[in-house]
């Protein structure tokens, strides 16, 4: 089956239809574009787990705090649609803005407490509102049987969770764990702004990371994250914007260990470019 391009809400959803009527199940991997290796493997992951594989490509305005970010996305639609025939996608689904956005419409707000305003949310104000709102449209738009979404945006695919259960959706949510180079790094479409010097800086955060996984549960949580932190702020060249370790469901501070995961994640600047990344204590 060839790759199918859609441009319209009702295009996508009456393929979507005619597949599901058919008796398949359907995967959906939303995305920006500009996809890398991360990105293939959530569609094979969704391969599979299902019979048909939707993706988005959607440069998303409503959440991005800087409006020069905005204008560096990269867009790299051909390449994005070769990785996504090669990896197994069925469809996908590329909109234009005025067919996800009314003029003037604004986001809706969700608020989970520390889950939507601390960390990115405290330093991307409105961020998490634009994910949101756009991921509802698109699960409206697709209505698959299940979601893919990688574990990097680990606060991101929380709150989704979240919103899914708020919003009702009859749809499964998948987490693929996070991809990365063979130096460690976090593969992210914003490497490709880094400089050489630039990318053995970034290298330090998964070190780092790395480093605090293995000690684990074996210092109190206070003594792991400072660990981390001093660990990070040492680096040259590296301005660390946070260092935290929470309860990977509520985003609560940690006094004590929980019985459930705790997540370590970090958001630092290399350069220009801001990287964020991310470990499950378990």
């Amino acid at each position: 089956m060839s790759l199918a391009v859609f441009e319209h809400i009702n295009q996508v959803d009456s393929w979507v239809n005619s597949q599901q009527e058919l008796g398949y199940t359907v995967g959906f991997v939303p995305t920006m574009g500009a996809l890398h290796a991360g990105h293939a493997s959530l569609i094979e992951l969704a391969a599979a787990h299902c019979d048909r594989v939707v993706a988005s490509i959607f440069v998303n305005p409503t959440q991005f705090n800087n409006a020069q970010d905005l204008l560096k996305y990269p867009r790299t639609l051909e390449a994005d649609l070769r990785i996504l025939e090669a990896s197994g996608c069925h469809a996908v689904f590329c909109p234009a803005i005025d067919e996800m956005y009314t003029p003037n419409e604004r986001t809706a707000h969700w608020d989970f407490g520390p889950l939507s305003t601390s960390l990115e949310g405290f330093f991307r104000p409105g961020h998490f509102d634009g994910v949101l709102t756009i991921v509802k449209k698109l699960f409206q738009a697709v209505h698959p049987n299940k979601a893919f979404f990688g574990e990097k945006d680990f606060q991101q695919l929380t709150l989704i969770k979240r919103m899914a259960v708020e919003e009702k959706f009859a749809l499964e949510i998948i987490a693929a764990p996070t991809i990365r180079e063979a130096s460690g790094l976090a593969m992210s479409s914003r490497n490709r702004r880094l400089s050489a010097e630039e990318l053995t800086i970034a290298n330090q955060i998964s070190k780092t990371l790395l480093e605090a996984n293995q000690l684990g549960r074996s210092i109190s949580p206070a003594e792991l994250g400072l660990r981390a932190r001093i660990q990070l702020m040492s680096v040259q060249g590296l301005v660390l914007e946070y260092c935290a370790l929470v309860h990977a469901q509520t985003f609560e501070p940690l006094d004590d260990w929980p019985n459930e995961k705790a997540v370590l994640l970090v958001a630092a600047f290399v350069g220009e470019t801001r990287l964020i990344d991310n470990v499950v204590i378990s």
